[in-house]
């Protein structure tokens, strides 16, 4: 058998298999408006059949997560705790982007802060050096989006800190669009707030950047999430971008 004949086999084989590609292929011919995905296996493993099938929607430079956290005396969305490693600066104002996109078109005015262990400029450490430059990124590419940083955690959600450092800030009030400089410290970030101070109570991960309204979840997610996702799903089939 040629290598052309084993390829086909193999991809049969996969599509006998694989729900997420078979959901994807199902978009991907109209007989699906999207699909909620990932309770079983890899996030990584997800997004590939998503990528090699549905791909990037015009103006996603990645794919990114977004979290939603349901806190005592706020809500607050975080990027990106699923997908990008070490984003870069360009990366990172598309994910803040594309997550400030997705919060209005769910009624919910952005107000966005870019995280760091730098406060406006105190260090000049890589991470801190790049939130700077994705906020220049930022404000050239999406002037409508209320933004600033780079700032700690605290000074994000502390609108009287923050007038305090910095009493131009771009940001008024408490910021509720959390962008974190990696991976790691954005999941972190996220565990922590969902088990500490949310009652594990979640909405997410949202996939921002994809072609289709598709989203991949976790295996840890409750039934509760699930159809909150599953929602979410809807609404997007149902709206214009």
């Amino acid at each position: 058998m040629n290598r052309r004949g084993i390829t086909q086999d193999l991809a049969k084989v996969e599509m006998r298999r694989r729900l997420t590609l078979i959901g994807s292929m199902m978009i991907h011919l109209g007989e699906a408006d999207g699909m909620v995905c990932g309770t079983v296996g890899l996030f990584g493993n997800h997004l590939r059949y998503i990528d090699e099938v549905i791909g990037k929607r015009d103006g996603a430079k990645v794919y990114a997560a977004m979290n939603f956290l349901v806190l005592p005396e706020r809500t607050v969305a975080m990027v990106d705790t699923h997908v990008n490693e070490d984003p870069s600066a360009e990366e990172l104002a598309n994910i803040t982007i594309m997550a400030a996109e997705e919060m209005k078109r769910l009624n919910l005015e952005p107000k966005a802060a870019l995280l760091s262990h730098s406060n406006f400029g105190s260090h000049n450490s890589p991470s801190a050096v790049k939130q700077r430059e994705a906020l220049e990124i930022i404000r050239r590419d999406a002037p409508w989006l209320e933004v600033d940083g780079e700032m700690h955690g605290d000074v994000a959600l502390d609108p009287v800190a923050r007038q305090r450092l910095l009493p131009t800030s771009t940001l008024s009030g408490s910021a509720n669009l959390l962008v974190c400089p990696t991976i790691e410290s954005s999941n972190i970030a996220y565990n922590l707030l969902k088990t500490a101070a949310g009652g594990n109570v979640a909405v997410g991960p949202v996939l921002l950047g994809a072609n289709a309204p598709v989203h991949v979840l976790t295996p840890s997610a409750t039934v509760r999430r699930i159809v909150n996702m599953a929602a979410l799903a809807v609404l997007d089939a149902n709206s214009q971008r």
